[in-house]
């Protein structure tokens, strides 16, 4: 008997055997799913939803169940959005804006929605009018993160029957037309040349106001000075009064001779050569004064 026909002897009686250990293969391969985790498997059974299956491994009845849908759980990034709006002030603005969400129940998202990026973007334009409009232009460029509070919380609460999270909502710029931006400009001009004007007025006012310090403060200086040497003046007389009173004439004999000898040290001290006439009697005064000088030393 050669080797083909013993071969077929044995498959001949263990073709059961072999037959029911493909079986078993073949479900092993089909129940057993791997899934990564990035992903969420979605599960029919008769075409109806049976499971959701998560990251790992994983067993579904074979031939009854089948995997239907392949979710990616990561987040996603919508394309970015344009859209027209009009503010309280009537000013017609584009606004770019995107959107970042990621499926956390994948059952709500298959059986509920088809294209949900379109569902998304719809939504976005939808709020991002709306909460425009409610706002003048200068509240649009400066209350950003006010807009983008709003678009995130309001679209948050419409794609919640969806099974989407959204993550992150942003507005990434607010263009004008042509015309208003020639507008901002023409004001924005003005704007600056009525700062510069009040700041040239309030420097004029305030180098006048100094000027005016200055001149009061030099007043207030001058009189001081003619305060203290009226001041001097009167204790001066004093003094000789007081001399006078209590040495008599001799005194008031003295201060005058003084002064006469201070006369002429003065003409002798000046400059050139000029030759100074002295009356015979001026002489004779001044002799006296010495004299008087001489006796007081």
């Amino acid at each position: 008997m050669d080797i083909e026909q013993i071969l077929t002897s044995f498959i001949g009686q263990n073709l059961v055997l072999i037959l029911l250990a493909l079986f078993l293969v073949i479900c092993v391969l089909v129940g057993v799913r791997i899934v990564p985790q990035s992903e969420k498997f979605v599960v029919e059974r008769f075409g109806r939803l049976h499971s959701v299956l998560g990251p790992g491994i994983n067993f579904i009845v074979p031939f009854l169940d089948r995997v239907a849908h392949k979710i990616s759980i990561l987040e996603r990034q919508l394309p970015t959005m344009t859209q027209d709006a009009i503010t309280s002030d009537n000013v017609l603005v584009q606004v770019d804006t995107s959107v970042f969400y990621r499926i956390i129940e994948p059952e709500k998202t298959v059986y509920r929605i088809r294209d949900v990026d379109a569902a998304i973007q719809t939504t976005v334009a939808g709020i991002v009018r709306s909460e425009i409009g409610r706002m003048e232009l200068d509240q649009v460029q400066s209350n950003r993160a006010q807009l983008i509070d709003a678009v995130k919380s309001q679209l948050g609460a419409q794609v919640d029957d969806w099974g989407i999270e959204v993550t992150r909502a942003e507005i990434l710029d607010v263009n004008l037309d042509q015309a208003t931006r020639d507008a901002m400009l023409q004001q924005l001009n003005a704007e600056r040349a009525r700062r510069a004007a009040v700041t040239e007025a309030e420097g004029q006012k305030r180098a006048v106001e100094l000027q005016a310090d200055a001149d009061l403060y030099a007043a207030e200086q001058d009189a001081k000075a003619r305060r203290i040497l009226a001041d001097a003046e009167a204790y001066a007389t004093q003094v000789v009064a007081k001399a006078i009173a209590d040495n008599g004439l001799e005194a008031a004999q003295y201060q005058v001779a003084l002064k006469q000898v201070e006369s002429l040290n003065k003409l002798g001290a000046g400059d050139g050569r000029s030759t100074i006439v002295v009356p015979a009697n001026a002489i004779e005064a001044f002799g006296d004064a010495f004299k008087m000088l001489r006796g007081r030393s």
